[in-house]
């Protein structure tokens, strides 16, 4: 079974439209960009803020909250992607990381963004967990490296 947490009614009303209108006006906070990325169904664009890591000298996107709905339209859109700040468009294929793959990522990720995003993991998740119990987590929460398109 695929995990998948809903946004809460203050991240939702809150935290996301802030975030996602400081992107649009090209504003980052914390290197969170606005993904675009078409709906599976409708084809219509949806917009929603990520947090774009940038490691050494490539750029990654984490599934925080699992199987999201952007994960499941990029992946049936041949992982094309846009992301945004301000008038920077930048167009993507996003390229799973196997498990091992994910794990100085997933590593690098909970480092910086760990106080944010760490209730979206399973209790006692951490940056400095063993290789194996990192790369376990990759099942549930996908990582992607972003190529230019």
């Amino acid at each position: 079974m695929t995990s998948y947490q809903r946004p809460g009614w203050f991240t939702r009303n809150i935290a996301n439209p802030v975030v996602g209108g400081l992107g649009k006006i090209g504003i980052s906070v914390l290197g969170s960009r606005v993904l675009e990325v078409r709906g599976r169904k409708t084809g219509e664009l949806r917009r929603t803020p990520v947090n774009l890591l940038r490691l050494r000298g490539q750029s990654y996107l984490v599934a925080a909250r699992g199987i999201t709905n952007w994960v499941r339209n990029a992946r049936a859109d041949g992982g094309r992607v846009i992301t945004v700040l301000g008038r920077k468009r930048e167009e993507w294929i996003l390229e799973e990381l196997t498990a091992d793959e994910a794990v100085p990522v997933l590593r690098s990720y909970l480092r910086r963004w760990k106080w944010e995003v760490g209730a979206f993991f399973p209790p006692g998740t951490s940056a400095d967990m063993p290789e194996a119990d990192l790369a376990a987590l990759a099942a549930e929460h996908p990582v992607f490296e972003l190529l230019p398109r």
